[in-house]
């Protein structure tokens, strides 16, 4: 993860959410009385996004001491304290809901991500994300997915030539686009290619693309058309795959499973924070 641009994000997450000041803190706490508090796990799960913790209140107050006692991966039951706060009252309140957001976001793709990896239980496919992401927000899920035991896809529309079904559309066939690309990128950039039918495949394999991507198809197609795919093709599949029917692709062969609901449908693992009392 970028610490940089994390650093940018978390200043521009707290300027939206305390504006002008927390006139709340402000009005409350006219001293400077110093508290601990703890973020505690009201649920298993898998914790993703403990740098939020650290760099959130760094930035608002760089005297609060931060003590995790758990790292990003590591699983979590409920009722764990996760991390331990000691500093300013007003400054701990007021950074709170901003970094339990992130860090609930982030610690919920995680525990999905787990979830999908363990059910599908494969030793050769991996499981992927994909752009399908909250705007602004694509570093930390991305992040998240990763440990949770996925992979990432492509970050953006930089970094890999992806040829869907408007553009092949655009240009008249998958051949054409293909060849058109080849002529006009480098070696270092990969060319997929989404195809749903058996005909567009059999095209994909003749322009042959590092990728090809099986979009909405069955298992059972899946099955059947992979096989298809030569080596040194990469084969990946996509297209409302979820936790409940992912093993449907145990054993199918495919050597990527790319899955949007992991960053753009997660349940956030619940996380709450608690203030433990004054520090004399």
């Amino acid at each position: 993860m970028n610490k940089w641009l994390l650093r940018e994000q978390l200043q521009s997450f707290f300027s939206e959410d305390i504006g002008n000041g927390d006139i709340t803190g402000e009005l409350l706490f006219l001293n400077s009385n110093k508290t601990k508090g703890q973020l505690i796990a009201k649920e298993d799960g898998i914790i993703a996004g403990m740098i939020i913790i650290q760099e959130g209140y760094s930035l608002l107050d760089q005297t609060i001491e931060v003590n995790c006692f758990k790292t990003d991966g590591e699983s979590v039951k409920k009722g764990e304290v996760i991390c331990e706060v000691i500093g300013n009252t007003q400054h701990l309140l007021t950074g709170e809901r901003v970094i339990l957001n992130l860090i609930q976001h982030m610690s919920g793709i995680a525990t999905l991500t787990k979830k999908c990896v363990d059910t599908l239980n494969s030793s050769h496919t991996k499981i992927c994300d994909t752009r399908k992401t909250t705007p602004g927000l694509r570093m930390l899920e991305k992040y998240a997915v990763k440990i949770g035991g996925g992979v990432n896809h492509r970050y953006g529309l930089y970094d890999g030539v992806m040829i869907k079904d408007n553009h092949i559309k655009a240009i008249g066939s998958i051949y054409d686009a293909v060849k058109l690309v080849r002529e006009n990128t480098g070696h270092m950039v990969k060319i997929e290619v989404e195809v749903e039918t058996l005909e567009q495949l059999k095209e994909a394999v003749e322009a042959q693309p590092d990728i090809i991507m099986l979009d909405n198809c069955s298992a059972s197609e899946v099955k059947e058309m992979v096989n298809l795919i030569p080596e040194p093709i990469i084969s990946e599949v996509s297209g409302n795959i979820t936790l409940e029917n992912i093993h449907n692709y145990q054993d199918i062969g495919v050597d990527y499973i790319s899955m949007g609901c992991l960053t753009h449908s997660p349940s956030g693992l619940d996380i709450s924070f608690r203030l433990m009392g004054e520090i004399i």
